[in-house]
């Protein structure tokens, strides 16, 4: 049994539709499970209706849901056969019904409360999930739909629920193993269920999670992620073209390269798949030939020191100096307990005994944070700045790499270092305006020569 993940672009039309369709047949003799996102970008619309709702907008909320619902209609009946219409008529009004609702509700009490992001949010995996079971069965791949609420059961902290992995993976051997048996399970990503049977969500990006769990719980060989790209790159191809493709990378490298930016893995995805040991490919539904992106448990070794380099754009550093200068006992403790109040999480630090330099990328809090960290220090905002982030587990163990990474960066002013905090990898702080410009010199200096066997060469 294999967990096939299909994200919103590999499903948003008909003909995508059809491509996935070809991919699944082909791979039926491995009983797939089929794990979709929305489809396109159904989840930004209907969350951007909730907001109209709750701003008192309810007329414009109801014409976007109009829109999305004959979205639906156009795409997935253009797959299906005439006779099968009436069904998706059926399928669409019982939930665009069900969806004015929780709009209804939602303009009444003029907010988008958690549960309600929830409910409203998960109609996307909830319909794609239904319509793509209905078009593959029209097309020749028999399958059946399995309702991700009843399978992945999680705890009550909407629109950032966890799994409670011992009753999720029961659930999907109950439910899901049977049904690989006799034909594909297609199934939504994203979403999932108290105990009590409430939708919740695993927060945006939370598909890709979806599918590791999945694996998990029915025990998959592998876990396949389809996106729009050929699998992880040396560098991330809207900062920089040219990237060379990874056929190998472990599971430790992926982890932090999806931490710190690279947008093909959800940061959590590979949790489940860690603890089962089961590997993650990454692969092209617009170009299925392409052999993607192998993660594996065990440490790949290379002659390359790092694997890959991701960047996060967007970064704030905070510098904090204290007001006592010295004696600053408990001075980190304090700091840190401001940022956890705010629950604004901290990427990257750099101390001495009474400073302290750090990089967030969330900045919502940073007003009421500054305001608090002013009375016991001298606080310096400084917006518009750029992580860049080198990964390979052969850094630490690489004599000279510093020097290298700073010969490369020479003419770029760096904000702030960090090597050690991670044992895989090195860490930079610049100007946004530098971070294309950085990036090149480094692609330069680590990828002018590769490890046919861990590269596309």
């Amino acid at each position: 049994m294999i967990v096939m993940k299909f994200g919103g672009t590999s499903v948003e039309s008909a003909d995508a539709i059809r491509r996935v369709a070809e991919i699944v047949q082909a791979r039926q003799d491995r009983h797939p499970l089929v794990v979709v996102s929305a489809m396109g970008k159904t989840t930004n619309r209907l969350l951007a209706a909730a907001d109209k709702a709750a701003a008192g907008n309810l007329e414009d909320a109801h014409r976007d849901i109009e829109e999305l619902e004959a979205f639906h209609r156009r795409e997935i009946g253009a797959i299906l056969p005439a006779d099968k219409h009436g069904k998706l008529d059926d399928v669409l009004e019982t939930h665009f019904v069900d969806l004015e609702a929780s709009l209804g509700e939602v303009a009444t009490t003029g907010e988008v409360t958690p549960q309600l992001w929830d409910e409203i949010g998960s109609y996307g995996e909830r319909l794609s999930s239904l319509l793509v079971a209905m078009a593959f069965n029209a097309l020749g791949v028999p399958s059946v739909h399995l309702d991700a609420r009843h399978a992945l059961v999680t705890d009550s902290r909407h629109t950032q629920a966890l799994p409670l992995y011992g009753r999720t993976y029961a659930r999907f051997r109950e439910k899901a193993v049977p049904l690989l048996r006799e034909a594909v399970v297609v199934m939504g990503g994203f979403i999932g269920a108290t105990a009590d049977g409430v939708t919740t969500t695993l927060g945006r990006g939370g598909s890709d999670f979806s599918a590791s769990i999945a694996g998990a719980g029915i025990g998959a060989e592998e876990i396949q992620i389809w996106t729009d790209v050929d699998g992880m790159l040396t560098c991330d191809p809207r900062i920089l073209p040219g990237g060379h493709l990874l056929r190998t990378i472990s599971f430790n490298e992926a982890a932090e390269l999806a931490y710190f930016g690279a947008k093909v893995l959800h940061p959590s995805t590979l949790l489940p798949a860690v603890e089962k040991d089961i590997p993650v490919r990454i692969l092209n539904s617009r170009h299925p030939e392409v052999e993607g992106t192998r993660v594996v448990a065990e440490m790949v070794h290379s002659t390359n020191p790092v694997k890959s380099i991701s960047c996060k754009r967007g970064i704030t550093v905070v510098n904090i100096r204290s007001l006592r200068m010295l004696m600053a006992h408990g001075f980190l403790r304090r700091i840190f307990e401001v940022f956890d109040r705010y629950r604004t999480p901290v990427d990257m630090v750099a101390t001495t005994e009474v400073s302290v330099s750090l990089t967030i990328d969330q900045t919502q809090m940073l007003p009421e944070i500054e305001a608090e960290l002013s009375r016991i220090a001298e606080v310096v905002v400084t917006p518009d700045q750029a992580l860049i982030c080198l990964v390979g587990e052969a850094i630490r163990e690489t004599p000279g790499i510093s020097a290298r990474i700073f010969g490369a960066v020479r003419d770029v002013n760096v904000r702030m270092i960090s090597q050690g905090a991670s044992l895989l990898n090195f860490s930079l702080v610049v100007n946004d305006a530098d971070l294309v410009r950085t990036i090149k010199a480094l692609h330069d200096e680590f990828f002018s020569e590769l490890d046919p066997a861990v590269f596309e060469v």
